[in-house]
């Protein structure tokens, strides 16, 4: 079993390599990969910066104007040509570059919310996608210096977004079908891809 002290000096060693890195943070819907990068950039500090890949959703009218909007959080609901070239500007920009976030409290992506500053040595990128074969997803893993995939329990991960989506005011009936559908949906195209990470972590201590 890892622990999250080990995957704190492995991200550190990534760093400390010099130059720009990127490392990957990936896995289904639920698995905890907000959760590690929030540790990993509260415990390195100034060393990282977080760009998480649902930055790139696609706007909430624009996703209804595709018919698109019940399947929210599926590869063709992204910006993912835009993710591609925002990785290989952080990866080869020497200036400031600005990056989306997503905020789950209005369900809506805001541009520039992220500065990734030219001395930042790291930079973590987190997301379902990130090893995913279909272009233009296939180039993000080329771009990457590790990936790391998070693996949890499907039963844990499952109960975890239900209880995500409680926290937020979905009715309980709605957050299941979400989590044991859409979502799901999801996971059984994202853990497939595992077998191309450099790290597969079924749980962290």
């Amino acid at each position: 079993m890892t622990t999250f002290d080990e995957l704190r000096d492995r991200a550190a060693a990534l760093a400390a390599r010099g130059g720009r890195r990127l490392l990957g943070v990936c896995g289904p819907p639920g698995a905890g990969k907000s959760t590690l990068t929030d540790r990993l950039v509260h415990t390195l500090g100034d060393q990282v910066v977080c760009v998480p890949m649902d930055g790139f959703h696609l706007a909430q009218a624009e996703l209804e104007r595709l018919g698109r909007a019940g399947r929210k959080g599926a590869p063709d609901t992204f910006d993912a040509a835009g993710y591609v070239n925002l990785l290989r500007r952080i990866k080869n920009t020497d200036g400031v570059v600005y990056a989306p976030e997503f905020r789950r409290e209005i369900e809506e992506p805001i541009a520039g919310a992220i500065a990734v500053k030219p001395n930042t040595p790291l930079v973590i990128t987190e997301g379902n996608y990130l090893l995913l074969d279909e272009p233009p997803w296939s180039d993000v893993r080329a771009l990457l210096d590790e990936v790391w995939f998070l693996a949890p329990d499907e039963n844990e991960r499952r109960s975890w977004l239900v209880e995500r989506r409680l926290a937020l005011g979905q009715p309980a009936s709605a957050a299941r079908d979400w989590a044991h559908g859409s979502d799901q949906v999801n996971a059984d195209r994202v853990n497939p891809t595992a077998v191309k990470a450099d790290l597969v972590l079924p749980k962290i201590e």
